[in-house]
Order: C-alpha cells, then sequence, then structure tokens
C-alpha cells in the first residue's frame, strides 16, 4: 500500500508535525506493490561499527531533518531553478521505510538489505539508501546485476584484511565489493585517514582500485577529476559523511581532518550526475548520539541527498529515463 503523507493543500506542515518519510513523501509499506521512480530505504544497523554505536539512529534523524525541505521540491536561487517538484509532486519519490533488522545476526539483516534493494530494483525505481554504519553498503551493492562502476567517498579504505574472523564491520565494506563481477571498477575518494593501514592501499591498488586523494582532487579540480570516469556509464556512489572535513561533521565519531567542504562535495555530485548514469546512492556513517543540539550532522546528511537528487533528476537522461 502506498499511503500520501502530505494531507490536505491547506496544511502547513511545519517541519516538527507529522510522520517523518523522507521528504514527507509517500510511504509504502510493501516493496512489491512500489509505484515510483526512486525509493528511499533505511538501514539502521550499526552492528559494524567497532568502536562506537549509534548511526542505527540516523535514517530516522535524517529523515526528520528532510522534513526542514518542505515536499514541494527546492529552489536554488544560484541557479534559478526548482528541483524535485515533479518527482515530489507526480508521487514519484517515495519511502519504502526501513529494512528489517535482526540485531547480532549479521548475515540475516544483510540478506533482508539485499532482498529489499533487489525488490526495489524489480519494480524499476532507483535505490537511494540511508544508513547505519558503512558496512551497509555490501549487502546494498551485491542487490544490483547490471554492470556499473563504484565511487566511495570516504576518509577511510574501508578494505580491511579479513582476519580474526571479522568481515562485516564498516572497515570491510569494499574488500568484499571490489571483486564482484558485475563491479566494473571501484574509485575511492577522499581518502586520507592515518589509521588506514598500509595493506588497505595495496590490496586495493593490487585487486585494481583507483584511490584519489585529497590532494588529486585539488590537483585535476572538480571536472578535471569527474573527466577521468567513463562518461556515460551506470555509477552506484557511496557517500560517508567523514569525506566531509572535521568540523562540519560533530555527528560522526570517524571524522578526520583535511576533508572536503560542503561545496566541494556538492560540485563533484553534481558532476558525476552530469557525467554518468546514476542508478543508486547511499549515504553513511551519521551518528545522531554525537551530534549537537540542532542535528546539524544528520541535517547536512538530509542537504547532501537532497541535492545530489535534485542533480539526478535535472539529468535529460532521467527525464528519457522516466517518461518525464
Amino acid at each position: 500500500m502506498q499511503i500520501n503523507m502530505r494531507g490536505g493543500a491547506d496544511r502547513r506542515n511545519q517541519p516538527f508535525v507529522g510522520i517523518p518519510t523522507f521528504l514527507r513523501a509517500d510511504y509504502c509499506d510493501d516493496i512489491a506493490t512500489l509505484n515510483a521512480d526512486i525509493a528511499v530505504l533505511g538501514v539502521p544497523t550499526d552492528e559494524g561499527s567497532p568502536f562506537m554505536a549509534g548511526s542505527r539512529f540516523a535514517p530516522r534523524s535524517i529523515r526528520e531533518h528532510s522534513l526542514r525541505f518542505g515536499p514541494g521540491g527546492y529552489y536554488d536561487v544560484n541557479t534559478d531553478k526548482t528541483y524535485l517538484a515533479w518527482e515530489l509532486g507526480n508521487r514519484r519519490l517515495v519511502d519504502v521505510g526501513d529494512a528489517d533488522i535482526l540485531p547480532t545476526n549479521v548475515v540475516k539483516t544483510f540478506d533482508n538489505i539485499t532482498a529489499d534493494v533487489a525488490a526495489i530494483l524489480d519494480r524499476g525505481a532507483m535505490p537511494v539508501v540511508i544508513g547505519g554504519d558503512h558496512a551497509i553498503t555490501y549487502p546494498v551493492v551485491r542487490a544490483f546485476k547490471e554492470p556499473m562502476h563504484v565511487l566511495h567517498f570516504d576518509a577511510h579504505m574501508d578494505y580491511a584484511p579479513f582476519i580474526h574472523d571479522l568481515r562485516f564491520t564498516n572497515g570491510h565494506a569494499f574488500r568484499h565489493i571490489k571483486p564482484m563481477p558485475h563491479v566494473l571498477s571501484l574509485t575511492q575518494i577522499g581518502i586520507r585517514s592515518l589509521r588506514s593501514g598500509a595493506v588497505e592501499f595495496s590490496d586495493a591498488r593490487a585487486e585494481g582500485s583507483r584511490i584519489v586523494t585529497m590532494g588529486e582532487i585539488y590537483r585535476l579540480g572538480t571536472q578535471g577529476f569527474v573527466e577521468t570516469l567513463p562518461k556515460g556509464d551506470k555509477v552506484y556512489v557511496s557517500i560517508d559523511v567523514d569525506v566531509f572535513d572535521m568540523p562540519l561533521i560533530p555527528g560522526c565519531v570517524s571524522a578526520e581532518p583535511n576533508g572536503m567542504t560542503y561545496a566541494e562535495l556538492r560540485d563533484i555530485l553534481r558532476a558525476i550526475a552530469a557525467h554518468m548514469e546514476v542508478i543508486g546512492f547511499d549515504f553513511v556513517e551519521v551518528n545522531p548520539q554525537l551530534d549537537v543540539g540542532t542535528g546539524i550532522t544528520s541535517y547536512l546528511g538530509a542537504h547532501t541527498m537532497l541535492e545530489f537528487l535534485g542533480a539526478i533528476c535535472d539529468q535529460p537522461g532521467w527525464a528519457e529515463r522516466v517518461g518525464r
């Protein structure tokens, strides 16, 4: 069943009113009945966080902050355009709730995540996933079948070796993802942490991953970097909030210095949306329990997702794809 969450046209719908679906979009409680072009899925698990839990609360918090933008799309004074109005106005962006999380049973939880994403894809919609910790990207990408590239924005490699029987933490996701037969390439962007071990870099490079440091981003510039990516190919984008610079993200346990500004990431994501065919993305590692009282890290997450969606849906190829 798909439920209209907006209410009557005469409602004011303040951000603190109503049930928090993403952007106050319709809620679909059964993916098998989904009728949309974009499906937002929450994955509230943080059992892959070895240091400090709490990112399980991020899907709810990011949804709450998304209500501050209202249900009619958003206007950007810099481009003098309104974005997402068609998708929201025609109920083509829908929130499908959260994957079923089974505490302490990571394998079954991951199976549930993969099944939900696969069901979204079977309905012809693009999955937009809110984590949770970064371990969740593995079961999400596993659900895709078509050949695609993966772009991984992060301060850390998340390419840890499988030792001590550890394989499902937030430090292992991309060691799982790189060998998948449908993953044509893995590009890891913004990597800078001194806590990522040398073996992660050497193994990733040996297995064909491209590692793009902040220094390379500054040297190439936004457009120069994006031009190095395969034009027109399908791409899945995974965004860890710690790709941002440390002062921007108090609600992140793994924040690192010398990260991106909001404008730097926004401009790269916009350029990717124009250069490649985005077929899904996730946003992970916000920890609302660590955040300041205004929830600025959750708000930054909602803001990033909003603008990336706006850029994706503004492309001529997207309009053709959805018949707009």
